[in-house]
């Protein structure tokens, strides 16, 4: 009997062993899911300096396209370029009185019909205005027809507005009945905005209406031909 209970005794305690060392291996295993060790000992800059996100340098000039296509067989396109501070060789205007126009930044409207870039005439900043950051009301509430030819008065001409934040699109009436659309677009990151409509050569404009996201008709101009 003593031999017998010794024995038992001894079967059990290898028992408890083995199960105590599945046990503990197990715990180890949940407990320690890091990296290997050999990674613990890479110097703290070099993790870091893997880890950190790429910098991005923000662009000094921002290009948006407004619209394109064409019209009498020519292209034509309107891009609306913004320079984030005032570029080498541009002058602000001066007004009447002496004063010089305010503005830390500059905001140009390029146009062109058949590869020929309206106002070429006076020089690469004829179509900037000066404005101040990114979101000058300054450099919105305009609308305007532009050619090649008499002013903008004959000829392929663009219709070009640069509306409120809430005007979605326009819409330009013609004389024959056409009625063109003109989704607004957003230079990125800022508030300047505009939208770009063709006029073919002969057509007059009866009606330029703009309209909100919902489709609700926010202005009703007549005075434009």
């Amino acid at each position: 009997m003593a031999l017998s209970s010794a024995r038992k005794a001894a079967i059990a305690a290898v028992a408890i062993g083995a199960l105590g060392g599945i046990s503990f291996g197990a715990s180890a295993s949940e407990a320690a899911p890091g990296p290997a060790p050999h990674s613990a000992s890479a110097p703290v800059a070099a993790v870091a300096k893997r880890s950190a996100p790429a910098h991005r340098q923000v662009p000094r000039v921002v290009t948006q396209v407004i619209g394109k296509g064409r019209v009498d067989r020519h292209r034509w396109s309107v891009a609306l370029e913004f320079h984030r501070t005032l570029p080498k060789g541009y002058t602000p205007p001066t007004y009447p009185d002496g004063t010089t126009a305010p503005g830390t930044s500059l905001l140009c409207q390029r146009m062109y019909i058949g590869g020929v870039r309206i106002d070429h005439q006076g020089g690469p900043w004829a179509d900037c205005q000066p404005v101040t950051g990114t979101h000058d009301p300054n450099g919105s509430g305009g609308m305007g027809l532009w050619g090649l030819h008499d002013k903008g008065l004959s000829g392929s001409r663009l219709m070009v507005a640069t509306p409120a934040a809430d005007v979605a699109y326009g819409v330009v009436s013609l004389s024959d009945g056409t009625r063109v659309k003109a989704t607004t677009a957003t230079v990125r990151g800022t508030g300047y905005r505009a939208w770009a409509a063709p006029l073919p050569d002969g057509r007059t404009i009866t009606a330029v209406d703009q309209y909100d996201a919902h489709d609700n008709r926010l202005s009703h101009d007549t005075n434009w031909q």
